[in-house]
């Protein structure tokens, strides 16, 4: 069963040690560099977690659950990896099935929002068969912006 749990000082260590393959880095940076990402944004808008398979950690997701100022996009999921040894079992889909539910259960929000880079490994593919739709916009660094409709 997959979930969602903080990350403490009983699991940094295990969290901060996934890694995604090494075509994939380029998409999603480490844990580490994640939390640091997070600390450094105001008011505690950025969310994570780390996805756990049963006692295992299996992966990180990061989200922003504000609507922010201009140019920032509300409802967003930020980060998502699965660590490359947990890869194609159904970890990905399981922790955005919760990450879908978590923001169905936020009132007025209606879209949730995530952004992928172009190019050989990316995961838009996987996003899209989940549901999210290209946008068209391109954003951040040369990032396909996506959607996905809770309504």
């Amino acid at each position: 069963m997959v979930s969602l749990r903080p990350i403490e000082d009983s699991n940094r260590e295990a969290v901060e040690a996934l890694e995604v393959s090494p075509g994939q880095q380029r998409f999603v940076s480490n844990v580490a560099d994640s939390l640091l990402e997070a600390a450094a944004e105001p008011d505690g808008r950025a969310l994570y977690w780390a996805v756990y398979a049963d006692e295992t950690p299996v992966g990180f997701v990061m989200i922003s659950d504000e609507v922010g100022g201009p140019g920032y996009i509300p409802h967003y999921l930020w980060k998502l990896f699965i660590d490359e040894r947990y890869q194609r079992r159904g970890y990905g889909t399981a922790t955005l099935d919760l990450i879908v539910e978590y923001f169905r259960g936020r009132p007025g929000v209606e879209v949730l929002s995530t952004s992928a880079g172009q190019g050989e490994g990316t995961p838009i593919a996987f996003y899209e068969r989940y549901g999210f739709e290209q946008t068209g916009e391109i954003v951040f660094d040369n990032e396909v912006l996506l959607r996905l409709e809770l309504r």
